[in-house]
């Protein structure tokens, strides 16, 4: 009988303790500054009616609200993360509505920039080129970065505006003029593609294989702002000389759509490139097409001084 009355005696001590923790959590709860201003507005709820939506009550009273109690999205604390809960008190009824909070907004607003520009092999600093760190010590690279800030201010659909053509030796730090650029528009909403020219031409011959090879030029005919990253570094064929990067730069010289290019070549010397073919064929007529509208679509601008990191 002894061991009986000593479960007995420890259930009831229990029961207390799991009695006396649920009254202050009520409390707690009932007290809590916004929950106890609602409450008070709606007079018709009675004692009954409060206890039955006291876990609603008291998963409103944990929650963060408007991200108090959360430094960043991934730091969440509430039971959907990402939203701020809100307490609808209609009649006797009491429930809770969940809306985007101020860090979940600001996350799907800068996940939208992003995705307006759109890079396709482009190194991770260049995608995260900052205009205060471009370094702008000489005469030359201060005209670029006019031209740049130019650019950006003015741009317009509906206004025919060239993009640049920065040509000079390994090193000077033209990529990362691009990267910036596109990360400027980005802050106007406006959608760029930067792609590494030696990738674009195995990326379109692999096209070629999955029926997406039109899609892609497309896509590249069609984007706000188009910037090929180190043009005459890549191996020419006849094919993506004429059939892609010809009608690529032809559509967008006939929509008056600026195109931005970098390379280790001034324009005669990239005539001269692409004009020899991977085969060794020369066609310096379809070489000096490209050339003519690479000159419809951009300034020259000539960057001799390698960059330093300001």
């Amino acid at each position: 009988m002894e061991p009986i009355k000593t479960a007995l005696k420890k259930w009831m001590h229990s029961n207390k303790k799991i009695q006396q923790n649920f009254h202050d959590m009520r409390e707690k709860v009932l007290n809590d500054p916004s929950i106890k201003k609602q409450l008070s507005e709606h007079i018709d709820l009675d004692e009954n009616n409060i206890n039955r939506h006291l876990m609603k009550l008291y998963e409103y009273q944990q929650a963060s609200k408007n991200c108090a109690q959360c430094s960043n999205l991934d730091g969440c604390k509430n039971i959907i993360p990402g939203y701020s809960p809100h307490l609808d008190i209609e009649g006797k009824d009491i429930s809770i509505r969940y809306e985007k909070c101020t860090n979940k907004l600001a996350d799907e607003k800068q996940r939208e920039k992003e995705k307006l520009v759109h890079s396709l092999y482009i190194p991770k600093q260049i995608r995260n080129a900052d205009l205060k760190d471009l370094d702008s010590s000489t005469y030359e690279r201060k005209e670029i970065v006019k031209e740049m800030i130019e650019f950006v201010q003015d741009y317009s659909k509906d206004h025919v505006q060239k993009g640049l053509y920065i040509h000079g030796p390994f090193g000077t730090g033209k990529s990362y003029i691009l990267g910036v650029i596109s990360n400027e528009l980005k802050k106007r909403h406006i959608s760029t593609a930067i792609i590494y020219m030696p990738e674009l031409v195995r990326e379109m011959k692999a096209s070629i294989k999955n029926d997406s090879l039109q899609s892609k030029i497309e896509h590249f005919k069609k984007v706000d702002v188009l910037m090929f990253d180190d043009i005459g570094a890549e191996s020419i064929s006849p094919w993506f000389r004429d059939e892609v990067l010809g009608a690529i730069l032809q559509y967008r010289m006939m929509e008056h759509s600026p195109v931005f290019f970098t390379s280790n070549y001034n324009l005669d010397q990239l005539e001269d490139h692409l004009a020899t073919s991977n085969r060794g064929d020369v066609e310096t007529i379809k070489a000096g097409r490209i050339i003519e509208r690479i000159r419809q679509l951009s300034k020259p601008l000539e960057l001799a001084n390698r960059y330093r990191n300001t």
